[in-house]
């Protein structure tokens, strides 16, 4: 590429340029020798020009970014609504908006709006229903196990994990602001009624891992023995270790 073209490409035009662009069609030159003399495409003089001759600037962004659909009263009700639904999708929110302000507006618009305060949209945390007192004993065990570090070698996890057939229970997506991850409006908390599915146990040490078990049906207790702790997790061990469940019924 030639240093003409270089300039010509990289280069920002300057407001003496864009000045001598106008004067240059005032004086009735074409567009195309208008380029030449300025070392500038004739796409750019056209743009210039136009800008001038419309809204009497000889800025370009005007006519790169067409006018916000959307007030900024539209804009604090579209936040106040997903703040006040996290789960609502941009797509209901820019028919509801549409349907007040009479004339189209796309979802993207609504994201584009929400991204500006800071928005987005983001995954779940998962949230369990704890009680006050199972909140005292989980902070309890965490400030005496709290400085431990090579006793965890002694231990070994277990827990199942059940897939619902019924209803979607994967992650889920809401709107909300950096920070707000554990918030109770931006927590999902799972399902706990009866429901068809399949459940999964697996087991974790800290150097290796149980093989992975589906439980079809339901976990009674001397399912979990002769399934489970006799057939894979004893073998697992093959030594001394601690055993840690999360005490349930079954168990």
């Amino acid at each position: 590429m030639s240093r003409k073209k270089q300039r010509s490409v990289f280069d920002q035009l300057s407001e003496f340029d864009s000045g001598r662009i106008v004067v240059y069609r005032d004086c009735g030159l074409f567009f195309r020798k208008i380029g030449s003399r300025v070392v500038r495409n004739q796409t750019t003089v056209i743009q210039i020009c136009d800008s001038w001759m419309q809204e009497g600037t000889m800025d370009r962004r005007g006519l790169l970014h067409p006018p916000q659909c959307t007030t900024s009263r539209e804009d604090r009700q579209i936040v106040r609504m997903e703040v006040k639904d996290r789960s609502l999708t941009s797509r209901t929110v820019a028919q509801h908006i549409g349907s007040i302000t009479h004339h189209s507006v796309y979802a993207r618009t609504i994201r584009r709006r929400l991204k500006q305060n800071g928005i987005s949209a983001r995954r779940t945390l998962l949230g369990l229903p704890l009680t006050q007192n199972h909140r005292r004993l989980r902070r309890q065990l965490c400030d005496e196990k709290r400085m431990w570090v090579a006793d965890w070698n002694e231990f070994v996890f277990t827990d199942e994990s059940r897939i619902c057939l019924q209803h979607h229970d994967g992650q889920n997506r809401l709107w909300r602001h950096r920070g707000e991850r554990k918030l109770n409006s931006c927590l999902m908390h799972p399902y706990i009624g009866p429901a068809p599915g399949i459940m999964v146990w697996g087991g974790i040490g800290y150097h290796s891992r149980t093989p992975q078990v589906s439980i079809v049906g339901t976990l009674s207790s001397q399912r979990y023995f002769s399934e489970l702790l006799e057939l894979v997790f004893l073998p697992y061990l093959q030594g001394t270790a601690l055993f840690q469940q999360d005490n349930t019924q079954p168990h």
